[in-house]
Protein backbone atom coordinates (compact mmCIF):
# COMPACT_ATOMS: atom_id res chain seq x y z
CA UNK A 1 0.00 0.00 0.00
CA UNK A 2 1.69 3.20 -1.16
CA UNK A 3 -1.03 5.72 -0.67
CA UNK A 4 0.24 9.30 1.09
CA UNK A 5 -0.85 8.71 4.35
CA UNK A 6 -1.81 12.31 6.27
CA UNK A 7 0.17 12.74 9.61
CA UNK A 8 0.01 15.90 10.19
CA UNK A 9 -0.71 20.11 9.76
CA UNK A 10 2.26 20.12 7.18
CA UNK A 11 0.96 17.43 4.84
CA UNK A 12 -2.60 19.63 4.85
CA UNK A 13 -0.39 22.11 3.88
CA UNK A 14 1.16 20.45 0.91
CA UNK A 15 -2.36 19.27 -0.26
CA UNK A 16 -3.65 22.91 -0.06
CA UNK A 17 -0.90 23.93 -1.66
CA UNK A 18 -1.14 21.77 -4.31
CA UNK A 19 -4.47 22.23 -5.03
CA UNK A 20 -3.96 26.02 -5.20
CA UNK A 21 -1.54 25.56 -7.74
CA UNK A 22 -3.38 23.04 -9.52
CA UNK A 23 -6.80 25.82 -9.57
CA UNK A 24 -7.33 29.14 -9.32
CA UNK A 25 -11.10 29.02 -7.88
CA UNK A 26 -8.98 26.03 -4.75
CA UNK A 27 -6.39 29.35 -4.18
CA UNK A 28 -9.43 31.98 -3.73
CA UNK A 29 -11.27 29.48 -1.45
CA UNK A 30 -8.26 28.75 0.60
CA UNK A 31 -7.65 32.31 1.14
CA UNK A 32 -11.05 32.94 2.39
CA UNK A 33 -11.53 29.84 5.16
CA UNK A 34 -8.01 29.54 6.34
CA UNK A 35 -5.64 26.88 7.59
CA UNK A 36 -7.34 23.86 7.42
CA UNK A 37 -7.94 20.96 10.27
CA UNK A 38 -6.16 18.40 10.77
CA UNK A 39 -9.08 16.48 11.62
CA UNK A 40 -7.71 13.24 12.57
CA UNK A 41 -9.45 10.69 14.77
CA UNK A 42 -8.72 7.26 16.42
CA UNK A 43 -8.75 4.13 14.75
CA UNK A 44 -10.56 1.04 15.81
CA UNK A 45 -13.80 -0.20 16.77
CA UNK A 46 -15.19 2.28 18.80
CA UNK A 47 -14.99 5.28 16.40
CA UNK A 48 -17.30 3.39 13.75
CA UNK A 49 -19.36 2.35 16.95
CA UNK A 50 -19.55 6.36 17.08
CA UNK A 51 -20.21 7.18 13.49
CA UNK A 52 -22.77 4.53 13.59
CA UNK A 53 -24.24 6.45 16.73
CA UNK A 54 -23.87 9.35 15.07
CA UNK A 55 -26.26 8.61 12.07
CA UNK A 56 -29.51 10.60 11.59
CA UNK A 57 -29.52 12.24 15.05
CA UNK A 58 -28.40 15.67 16.10
CA UNK A 59 -24.55 16.15 17.13
CA UNK A 60 -26.08 17.16 20.60
CA UNK A 61 -28.26 14.14 20.95
CA UNK A 62 -25.21 11.88 19.57
CA UNK A 63 -22.76 13.17 21.72
CA UNK A 64 -25.52 12.58 25.10
CA UNK A 65 -25.78 8.89 23.79
CA UNK A 66 -21.60 8.69 23.03
CA UNK A 67 -21.26 9.68 26.93
CA UNK A 68 -24.14 7.07 28.28
CA UNK A 69 -22.54 4.40 25.99
CA UNK A 70 -18.90 4.90 27.68
CA UNK A 71 -20.50 5.07 31.04
CA UNK A 72 -22.30 1.63 30.70
CA UNK A 73 -18.66 0.38 29.63
CA UNK A 74 -20.32 -0.55 26.16
CA UNK A 75 -17.90 0.89 23.85
CA UNK A 76 -16.02 -2.56 22.79
CA UNK A 77 -16.53 -5.45 20.88
CA UNK A 78 -17.12 -7.16 23.62
CA UNK A 79 -19.52 -5.60 25.82
CA UNK A 80 -21.50 -5.06 22.61
CA UNK A 81 -21.58 -8.93 22.30
CA UNK A 82 -22.84 -9.62 25.63
CA UNK A 83 -24.97 -6.55 26.04
CA UNK A 84 -28.85 -7.23 26.42
CA UNK A 85 -31.98 -4.94 24.27
CA UNK A 86 -32.25 -3.43 27.83
CA UNK A 87 -28.59 -2.31 28.25
CA UNK A 88 -28.26 -1.19 24.91
CA UNK A 89 -31.91 0.48 25.20
CA UNK A 90 -30.87 2.37 28.12
CA UNK A 91 -27.89 4.16 26.47
CA UNK A 92 -30.07 5.10 23.93
CA UNK A 93 -29.70 2.94 21.00
CA UNK A 94 -32.68 2.67 19.16
CA UNK A 95 -33.62 -1.41 17.79
CA UNK A 96 -32.10 -0.08 14.47
CA UNK A 97 -28.91 1.14 15.97
CA UNK A 98 -28.94 -1.94 18.25
CA UNK A 99 -28.70 -3.95 15.12
CA UNK A 100 -26.40 -1.79 13.54
CA UNK A 101 -23.71 -2.05 17.01
CA UNK A 102 -23.87 -6.02 16.91
CA UNK A 103 -23.02 -6.19 13.01
CA UNK A 104 -19.89 -4.15 13.97
CA UNK A 105 -18.75 -6.27 16.71
CA UNK A 106 -19.26 -9.64 15.23
CA UNK A 107 -17.40 -8.34 12.22
CA UNK A 108 -14.47 -8.69 14.61
CA UNK A 109 -12.98 -6.29 11.76
CA UNK A 110 -8.93 -7.03 11.98
CA UNK A 111 -8.52 -2.60 12.14
CA UNK A 112 -4.62 -2.56 12.27
CA UNK A 113 -4.63 -4.88 8.88
CA UNK A 114 -6.68 -1.84 7.45
CA UNK A 115 -3.47 0.34 7.65
CA UNK A 116 -2.05 -1.57 5.08
CA UNK A 117 -4.89 -2.25 2.41
CA UNK A 118 -5.76 0.49 -0.41
CA UNK A 119 -8.64 2.78 0.73
CA UNK A 120 -10.55 0.84 -1.87
CA UNK A 121 -10.21 -2.36 -0.35
CA UNK A 122 -10.76 -0.25 3.10
CA UNK A 123 -14.04 0.90 2.15
CA UNK A 124 -14.94 -2.60 0.67
CA UNK A 125 -14.31 -4.09 3.74
CA UNK A 126 -16.14 -1.86 5.95
CA UNK A 127 -19.46 -1.42 3.76
CA UNK A 128 -19.90 -5.04 4.28
CA UNK A 129 -20.91 -4.90 7.67
CA UNK A 130 -24.82 -3.58 7.97
CA UNK A 131 -25.06 -0.12 9.37
CA UNK A 132 -21.73 0.86 7.64
CA UNK A 133 -22.30 2.72 4.25
CA UNK A 134 -20.23 4.46 1.83
CA UNK A 135 -19.72 7.83 3.84
CA UNK A 136 -19.13 6.19 6.82
CA UNK A 137 -16.54 4.16 5.82
CA UNK A 138 -15.02 7.18 3.40
CA UNK A 139 -14.89 9.51 6.42
CA UNK A 140 -12.73 6.37 8.71
CA UNK A 141 -10.38 5.71 5.66
CA UNK A 142 -9.80 9.54 5.60
CA UNK A 143 -9.60 10.42 9.23
CA UNK A 144 -9.18 7.63 11.54
CA UNK A 145 -6.11 6.02 8.62
CA UNK A 146 -4.90 9.59 7.41
CA UNK A 147 -5.39 8.48 4.03
CA UNK A 148 -4.85 11.47 1.45
CA UNK A 149 -6.98 10.50 -1.70
CA UNK A 150 -10.44 9.84 -0.29
CA UNK A 151 -14.02 11.71 -0.98
CA UNK A 152 -16.96 11.44 0.37
CA UNK A 153 -19.03 11.79 -3.17
CA UNK A 154 -22.24 11.42 -1.46
CA UNK A 155 -21.78 14.42 1.16
CA UNK A 156 -24.46 16.76 0.66
CA UNK A 157 -22.39 19.62 1.72
CA UNK A 158 -19.54 18.47 -0.28
CA UNK A 159 -21.41 18.74 -3.43
CA UNK A 160 -23.40 21.92 -2.51
CA UNK A 161 -19.64 23.66 -2.02
CA UNK A 162 -18.48 22.10 -5.62
CA UNK A 163 -21.43 24.03 -6.83
CA UNK A 164 -20.50 26.87 -5.57
CA UNK A 165 -17.13 26.81 -6.10
CA UNK A 166 -17.59 25.67 -9.63
CA UNK A 167 -20.14 27.67 -10.33
CA UNK A 168 -21.99 24.64 -11.56
CA UNK A 169 -25.78 24.83 -12.64
CA UNK A 170 -26.66 22.85 -9.83
CA UNK A 171 -25.66 20.59 -7.10
CA UNK A 172 -23.50 17.51 -8.51
CA UNK A 173 -25.20 14.14 -7.68
CA UNK A 174 -22.89 11.57 -6.29
CA UNK A 175 -21.54 9.96 -9.94
CA UNK A 176 -20.80 13.18 -11.40
CA UNK A 177 -18.97 14.40 -8.09
CA UNK A 178 -17.04 11.53 -8.71
CA UNK A 179 -15.65 12.85 -11.95
CA UNK A 180 -15.19 16.07 -11.04
CA UNK A 181 -13.03 14.68 -7.55
CA UNK A 182 -10.68 12.89 -9.83
CA UNK A 183 -9.03 15.88 -10.77
CA UNK A 184 -8.41 16.26 -7.65
CA UNK A 185 -6.42 13.20 -7.09
CA UNK A 186 -4.07 13.02 -5.32
CA UNK A 187 -5.08 14.78 -2.84
CA UNK A 188 -8.99 14.74 -2.43
CA UNK A 189 -9.08 14.49 1.35
CA UNK A 190 -7.29 18.21 1.25
CA UNK A 191 -9.51 19.35 -1.41
CA UNK A 192 -12.68 17.63 1.17
CA UNK A 193 -11.27 19.85 3.95
CA UNK A 194 -11.21 22.41 2.32
CA UNK A 195 -15.29 22.41 0.33
CA UNK A 196 -16.61 21.60 3.88
CA UNK A 197 -14.43 25.03 4.88
CA UNK A 198 -16.04 26.71 2.19
CA UNK A 199 -19.45 25.19 2.79
CA UNK A 200 -19.80 27.17 5.69
CA UNK A 201 -18.18 30.33 4.65
CA UNK A 202 -19.99 30.56 1.31
CA UNK A 203 -23.77 29.80 3.31
CA UNK A 204 -22.51 32.08 5.70
CA UNK A 205 -21.87 34.86 2.76
CA UNK A 206 -25.42 33.80 0.91
CA UNK A 207 -27.68 33.45 4.30
CA UNK A 208 -28.94 30.11 4.88
CA UNK A 209 -32.40 29.29 3.22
Amino acid sequence: MDERIIMGDTCVLEGAEWLAAYDPRFKQALSEVGPLPLRLKPEGFAQLLNAIIGQQVSVASANAIWKRMEGLDLTSEDTIAKASDDDLRAAGLSSQKMRYARALAEARIDYPSLRDLPSDTVIKTLTTVTGIGQWTAEIYAMFSLGRADVFAHGDLALQEAARILLDLPERPKEKQMKLIAADWSPWRSVAARTLWAYYRVAKSREGIR
